[in-house]
């Protein structure tokens, strides 16, 4: 580096005939590699955050948003009277045992297979049978987990939006970090189900969609994120086409839609 004119000029200063090292400065320069070669100065063509040691967050290339019991597990109430409890955290490293038992598989029960004609219980299906499975959603994927792993094409998933208006049976009144953690829970197994060219489609409103994105980003990957669909609302029952002569309130509902492609999970 002293033999070469340019570098002695950047990374060497003369303190009284001794050539001293900026290994600062050098140090900048090796990480922040990636957008020299069309820089001129520092933040040419750059913006962005930096963290107390001035390396841009956006090297790290890794989205991650984090909140208190983001490692642990929500099961979720999903009854009237769930609404009135207490959210349960399973933390993986406190409570294992409770952790292994609530995503065990289990067992499904009162099994009907319905014809045209009438329904008769059954005690198996194969994997050409429709299901429709009724229960706690991370009761319920968790048990699919085992014998559909990798092979699911298509996921919808319509959350609570967390506004405390929603008419699904499970709690939606959940504090903000309670909603983070529920959600992750079960995005986490949603990916686990999916094959490598699978689709996951999320319905959200705008009061959480922000934080859906960061969320999704984390666990799918920026890269796979396909784009978001906003639809208008008539009125908060559901999509309709609105009258012009009504005064209407419109709500913006969100879709989001990842494509998932296979790479190394984390």
């Amino acid at each position: 580096m002293i033999g070469n004119s340019d570098t002695k000029a950047h990374f060497f200063k003369d303190v009284d005939g001794v050539l001293v090292f900026d290994s600062i400065k050098f140090g900048w320069t090796v990480t922040s590699r990636e957008f020299l070669p069309d820089s001129y100065t520092r933040y040419k063509n750059k913006i962005g955050l930096v963290d107390r040691s001035g390396r841009s967050v956006a090297q790290c290339k890794d989205v991650c948003l984090v909140w208190p019991y983001k490692d642990c597990v929500l099961e979720g109430g999903q009854t009237k009277e769930d609404q009135k409890r207490d959210e349960i955290f399973y933390n993986e490293t406190l409570a294992p045992d409770e952790v292994n038992r609530l995503l065990h598989p289990k067992v499904f029960t009162a099994a009907k297979r319905y014809t045209k004609d009438d329904d008769v219980n059954i005690t198996e299906f194969n994997d050409r049978d429709n299901l429709i499975i009724k229960g706690n959603n991370l009761l319920v994927i968790s048990s699919l987990l085992k014998r559909y792993e990798g092979l699911i094409k298509c996921i919808y998933i319509d959350v609570p939006y967390n506004t405390g208006n929603d008419s699904f049976g499970y709690n939606d009144r959940f504090n903000h970090s309670s909603w983070l953690t529920f959600i992750k829970n079960r995005l986490e197994i949603a990916y686990k189900l999916l094959r490598s060219d699978g689709t996951l489609a999320v319905s959200v409103d705008n009061y959480e969609l922000a934080y859906m994105l960061v969320l999704l980003d984390e666990i799918f990957g920026k890269d796979n994120r396909k784009n978001i669909i906003t639809v208008k609302r008539g009125s908060v029952t559901g999509a309709k086409v609105i009258n012009p002569g009504v005064v209407n309130i419109v709500v913006i509902q969100q879709i989001i839609r990842f494509k998932f492609h296979h790479y190394q999970s984390k």
